[in-house]
């Protein structure tokens, strides 16, 4: 089809689009020299995204929704046997059947070994073919969990469109891609761009596939060259961004200077749309993710847009941003051991003594994030009356007083003893803790609430720990928690 023919096509489609459904047997009548309908079909989904149409089942196109997508998530349980399956025929390809034992599995153990290693010392990992996956088998689970809670508590908020545009940045094995796409509804009209210059991006395409409604583009770039407007579509380069989603999973870490990567990154946001950053829950990647955080609140984005603290910890003191050290994170259920996983942890020949059985098993779903907007929204719309509430930066004045206060849980128990909770209300200067020395029927919401829950403390002991250098907010028999909204 020469570029008349695709142009007709085209205008043809805009005006059809309001009036009916939009049907290649039929267009292709209209344009001179008659192009196959075949060929009017694939010229339809290349533009769909351009022309905010759907291809439906029986061939013909109609306009997509712009609504925010209707899904309800409750838990993944498990990592989809069919995305197993295609990261087993990768391994079987490269490596033949018995790809677990023999001198493959003890290189893909060891490499598991050296990446673990290097990541708890903070080293760079180079990702070589074989690297890449040893790393798919390891953490491709996990981060296909945590792609889906995170997007699917934006969804549950209404910040997640039908027709979606979507930048993942670092997209690695394809986790959070697998993750968003899976936990959208089939009419959605999705066009993907993930960056990703490693041998990672081998398995992102043998695992990751287009769909009609889904335009997936793969650029081996890394995230400091790529240039974000060259993914911008025709119809969308304007008002503040074209993409509703901008992720960073997991690669903050990676990156010699993170937060000048991510306020660039962030003028690629739409003005109605969500930076995503996730990272591990380990010390390191977690605090170094809430640094990152209140760099990106305090300068903005490159071009030096406003960007505010949507999600986990609002600011509810509009005058104080947080100094604690932010080592924050959700845990959710395990998911299932996955049989790639468990074939590749019971190969493990017997004369290894380092090994442990459930080694190479990695279903712990454990992250940090940290969501960011251009439009001012918050998820939590919540102002403390400071006639009523002390705010937890005032802590010091309160030592040793019963107070009333309000917090965000901020992580699950932390301790084998007493429950105790991390929580912080955006303005404190050092760690806050909430420990619970007495359950009751007036209390349990500290325990009952959801991370990122926001409860109100009343006739709470303030206390100073002198060992963790910290608050402790003591919830005992006469203290009231109830969770707010």
């Amino acid at each position: 089809m020469n570029a008349d023919q695709r142009q007709a096509v085209l205008d043809n489609a805009r005006y059809l689009r309001q009036v009916r459904p939009i049907d290649p047997e039929e267009i292709h009548e209209y344009v001179e020299g008659t192009p196959h309908p075949a060929v009017v079909r694939q010229t339809l989904r290349e533009a769909a995204f351009d022309l905010g149409l759907r291809e439906r089942d029986d061939g013909t196109f109609v306009p997509a929704s712009d609504d925010p997508v209707d899904v309800r998530l409750d838990r993944v349980e498990a990592f989809p046997e069919e995305y197993a399956a295609r990261l087993e025929d990768v391994l079987v390809e490269r490596y033949g059947l018995d790809w677990a034992e023999g001198d493959s599995g003890d290189r893909l153990r060891a490499t598991i070994r050296r990446v673990k290693e290097e990541y708890y010392r903070q080293h760079p990992v180079e990702y070589d073919a074989e690297t890449a996956l040893a790393y798919a088998l390891y953490h491709l689970p996990d981060y296909y969990a945590v792609a889906q809670y995170a997007f699917g508590a934006l969804a549950d908020d209404g910040l997640v469109p039908n027709t979606l545009r979507v930048l993942d940045v670092g997209a690695g094995v394809g986790g959070p891609a697998l993750g968003l796409l899976d936990l959208l509804p089939e009419d959605a009209l999705v066009d993907y761009h993930a960056v990703e210059p490693s041998a990672a991006a081998d398995v992102f395409e043998d695992l990751v596939e287009d769909d009609r409604n889904r335009r997936v583009a793969l650029h081996r770039e890394t995230a400091e060259a790529f240039d974000p407007s060259a993914a911008v579509g025709t119809d969308d380069a304007d008002d503040g961004g074209p993409f509703d989603l901008v992720v960073f999973s997991n690669v903050l870490s990676e990156l010699d200077d993170p937060t000048a990567v991510a306020r660039r990154y962030a003028d690629a946001v739409a003005d109605d749309g969500t930076l995503v950053c996730l990272a591990p829950a380990d010390r390191n990647t977690a605090i170094g993710l809430r640094e990152v955080e209140r760099d990106l609140e305090r300068e903005g984005s490159a071009s030096g847009a406003t960007l505010t603290v949507y999600a986990p910890e609002v600011r509810l003191w509009s005058w104080r941003t947080p100094e604690d050290e932010g080592w924050s994170f959700d845990v959710r259920p395990d998911l299932a051991v996955p049989d790639v996983q468990r074939r590749l942890d019971e190969a493990t020949p017997e004369h290894d003594e380092a090994h442990a059985p459930g080694e190479f098993v990695n279903v712990d779903v454990q992250f940090a994030y940290s969501l960011l907007r251009r439009d001012g929204s918050e998820r939590v719309d919540f102002s403390p009356d400071p006639d009523r509430y002390a705010p937890l930066a005032a802590s010091e004045s309160h030592v040793t007083d019963r107070i009333d206060c309000v917090a965000f849980k901020l992580s699950a128990n932390l301790s084998e003893g007493n429950p105790l909770y991390r929580v912080g209300d955006g303005s404190q200067a050092v760690d806050h803790y909430a420990v619970s020395t007495r359950e009751s029927a007036l209390n349990r919401d500290l325990r009952e609430a959801p991370y990122g829950g926001l409860l109100a403390f009343e006739n709470v002991l303030l206390l100073w720990n002198d060992d963790e250098d910290a608050y402790n907010l003591v919830v005992d028999a006469e203290t009231v928690v109830d969770r707010l909204g």
